[in-house]
This record gives structure tokens, sequence and C-alpha cells, in this order.
């Protein structure tokens, strides 16, 4: 199979290894004792949706443009797997081990609209080295370990450099040495984070909450702060571009 670099949405050649009829049977005779192994395989474009992976060995495996919605992957094994444009309406991804997840454009909602009850879900995931773009309003990534997580394209050439993620969960998250710069992460919640060394420069932080967060060596330069809480917050003295911070609306 043929992968796509960062920031890249260039389809999978190829098939997928398994049709959709083999991954359900295959599933339907696991047990989250003895997880199913998918590791490596190509399942681009599978109809995967309202199945129970039951914390499957999915380690590389490739789901682009897979429907997932609605799909237990709780706990599952995600390591260095490709999620690019795969549809995760109401998907669960608690607890799963995602390090160096590619998640690229995934379809959020049904409609064009935020449906509450389509909200996708990374609390307590570990997504470390993960590269995320898209839009994730209201995602909880509560507890998640997104340490060195990439949320937006870095790529001068590529035009998806922001990520909107409006009144994301990031409580007790780990965010350390995160690149969140120029994001939208307006009303997000941060309490009780530790995000020392995460890069917030020119990020649109419009009444976020970092109470009682760690913001030790953050750069904040040039990111709007209006409304934004800081009670309790550790390291203030610490964290760069606070006293440069904009305030208004972007």
């Amino acid at each position: 199979m043929m992968f796509a670099a960062a920031g890249s949405l260039v389809a999978t050649a190829g098939a997928a290894d398994i049709s959709t009829r083999d991954v359900t049977a295959l599933l339907f005779k696991a047990s989250r004792a003895a997880p199913p192994d998918l590791s490596g395989m190509n399942l681009s474009r599978l109809d995967l949706a309202d199945l129970d992976f039951k914390a499957a060995n999915l380690a590389n495996a490739d789901l682009f443009g897979a429907d997932l919605t609605r799909a237990d992957l709780v706990k599952a094994d995600l390591r260095g797997a490709r999620l690019d444009r795969a549809t995760i309406t109401a998907a669960r991804f608690d607890g799963a081990d995602m390090t160096g997840v590619s998640l690229l454009s995934p379809n959020m909602f049904s409609t064009l609209e935020v449906v509450r009850h389509e909200i996708a879900s990374f609390a307590g995931a570990n997504m470390a080295g993960a590269v995320i773009i898209g839009r994730f309003d209201f995602v909880s990534f509560r507890g998640a370990d997104l340490t060195g997580a990439v949320f937006g394209s870095r790529d001068p050439r590529s035009p998806l450099k922001r990520v909107v993620m409006v009144a994301c969960d990031f409580q007790h998250a780990d965010l350390r040495n995160a690149d969140l710069q120029w994001n939208v992460a307006k009303y997000a919640k941060f309490q009780d984070a530790d995000v020392r060394g995460a890069n917030f420069a020119n990020a649109n932080l419009m009444a976020a909450n970092f109470s009682r967060a760690n913001v030790a060596g953050s750069d904040f330069t040039g990111a709007v702060l209006d409304g934004a809480k800081f009670e309790g917050a550790q390291g203030l003295e610490a964290a760069k571009g606070l006293t440069s911070a904009i305030l208004g609306t972007r």
C-alpha cells in the first residue's frame, strides 16, 4: 500500500486487503481478551460502521476513507494508523493507542452542522506525535496524551494549515510540546492540562480556559486571548508572548 506524506490527502493505491464481511466475521469471533489482529492491513474505504473492534490490533493499518460511524475503537491499537478522510461520526477512540496516527480531514458529522450526539471521543487516548487536521468542534480529548502532536499542516504549500476546535475539551490532557499555532480553539477547555512548551502562537484562544494548567514555556505570541482564563495557572512567568498577545477577536 502507499501512504501519503503528512499534510497530503493523496488517495491510497489499490483495493482493500479484506472485505467488510470478512472484517465483521473476524470481529464476531474475537473477544477483548483475545483481540483480532488487523495490523498493517489496507482497510481503506470499507464500510465498518457500527462495528465493535474489541480492542483490535490496527497498528499501521490504512483506514483512508473508511466509514467508522459509531464504531467502538475503545482501547484499540492504532499506532501509526492512517485515518485520513475517514468518517468518524460518533466513533469512540477512548483509551486507544493512537501514537503517531494520521488524522487528516476526517468526516465528523452527517451534515454541515455540529450535532452533539455525533461528536467523536478521544478521551484518554495516547495520541503522542499525531498529525491532526480538520474541524473538531466540541470533541473530547480529555485526559489524552497529545505530547508533540501537530495540529495543522506545517507544509507551506498546503492549504490545510488551520485546525478548528471550538469548545474542545482538553481538560487534564498532556499537550507538552504540541504545535497548535494559527489554530482556532475558542472556548476550549484546558483546565488542569499540561501545556508546557506548547506552541499557541497566533492561535485564536478567545474565552479559552487555562485555569490550573501548567503553561511554563508555552508560546502565546500573537494569540487572541480576549476573555481567556488563567486562574491558578502554573508557570505564567515562564510563558512566552502573554504580554504581547492580541486582545480581540479573529
